[in-house]
């Protein structure tokens, strides 16, 4: 049966197409997150590994909502590994970085879907898409605050970056 919400199938496919690099950024973001809540050592573990939980958790919540948007524009989600590797700005991590250098990892992966959202924005406001600008509203807030939160656990109290050399022990 055709889609017909007020949307061309255009612009439709246009918008799905920018959400699937949104939902495999956000899927890749979150698994590292994970790996990271996983692998974390150092004096920072506590505060890390929980801060992590929150972050890995609320990012996993927002999944279903990006894949059953792209569902109701009449196109089908991705959903395999490949798939999102292929269509994600963000880098896995195959090993275990230091403390700092997940914080580091994640503020970057945290900016990218910032980044990937304001653009998946652009294509669903020239739409007249309200409510995939809405669910892209509500995930630039989100992760502009989590990249921020992790930004200031790398600076030193003064207002400074740390010191390059800042490395967790293990």
């Amino acid at each position: 049966m055709a889609v017909e919400i007020g949307i061309t199938p255009k612009d439709r496919k246009r918008i799905a197409d920018s959400l699937s690099r949104m939902l495999a950024d956000s899927y890749v973001l979150y698994l590292k997150t994970h790996n990271f809540h996983w692998n974390v050592t150092g004096p920072m573990f506590q505060t890390l590994h929980i801060m992590f939980m929150d972050q890995y958790t609320e990012q996993w919540n927002a999944l279903d909502p990006i894949a059953e948007r792209i569902r109701a524009l009449g196109h089908p989600a991705p959903g395999s590994y490949k798939k999102f590797v292929t269509l994600s700005s963000i880098k896995e991590e195959e090993g275990v970085p230091s403390a700092h250098d997940m914080i580091r990892q994640l503020v970057a992966g945290q900016e990218t879907v910032a980044r990937t959202a304001r653009e998946a924005f652009k294509v669903a406001e020239a739409a007249d898409d309200q409510p995939t600008a809405d669910l892209l509203t509500q995930r630039m807030e989100i992760h502009e605050k989590n990249a921020w939160m992790l930004r200031a656990l790398l600076e030193n109290g003064a207002g400074n970056p740390a010191p390059k050399t800042m490395k967790a022990k293990r």
